[in-house]
């Protein structure tokens, strides 16, 4: 077990520099940022944007911890948190949300329905469900257009339930 710690010890990468561009995680990491960034956020497992961080970008992330400033959409899949002196200009969509006192929070938050605060549903993103299936995103979203697959088009951005999918998929198979 203490192995196990080690070695997702060992996968955080530190971003304290400037950096413009997309920053894209397929494997879960442990990503803190430091410094200032301009782009776009995937991240696959923990991010961490640090007190000091500046960041402009639209974040999607699993479980993702701000304490700096952020302007941009912010889609955690299992949780965010935002800690005191945070400041975060956009919309928020996560299935669990912790603020803390002093932490500002400018736009809308969708908490993703009743059933993610049970902690039993994993919620996917558009790009998550292509690559799962091994799609391309475009023909992700006709899918979802014409309600042939499990979706919710929620603050522009379309959501799923993996368990869901993953009932639509045997459902598929049943019929071929």
């Amino acid at each position: 077990m203490v192995k196990k710690k080690e070695e997702i010890q060992e996968k955080i990468l530190d971003v304290d520099a400037s950096m413009q561009g997309t920053i894209s995680f397929k494997d879960p990491v442990n990503l803190r940022i430091n410094g200032s960034f301009e782009g776009k956020l995937e991240v696959r497992g923990n991010l961490t944007i640090g007190e000091n961080a500046k960041v402009t970008a639209n974040i999607q992330g699993d479980h993702i911890v701000i304490g700096g400033k952020v302007s941009g959409d912010i889609i955690a899949s299992q949780s965010l948190s935002i800690l005191n002196p945070a400041t975060i200009n956009g919309n928020i969509t996560t299935p669990r949300l912790s603020i803390t006192e002093g932490a500002v929070l400018q736009g809308q938050v969708n908490m993703l329905g009743i059933h993610a605060s049970q902690g039993t549903d994993v919620f996917l993103t558009l790009k998550d469900v292509a690559q799962y299936l091994e799609v391309e995103a475009r023909i992700i979203e006709e899918w979802a257009n014409a309600k042939k697959i499990p979706a919710r088009f929620e603050n522009g951005h379309w959501v799923f339930v993996k368990n869901e999918v993953d009932q639509w998929i045997q459902q598929e198979r049943a019929r071929v």
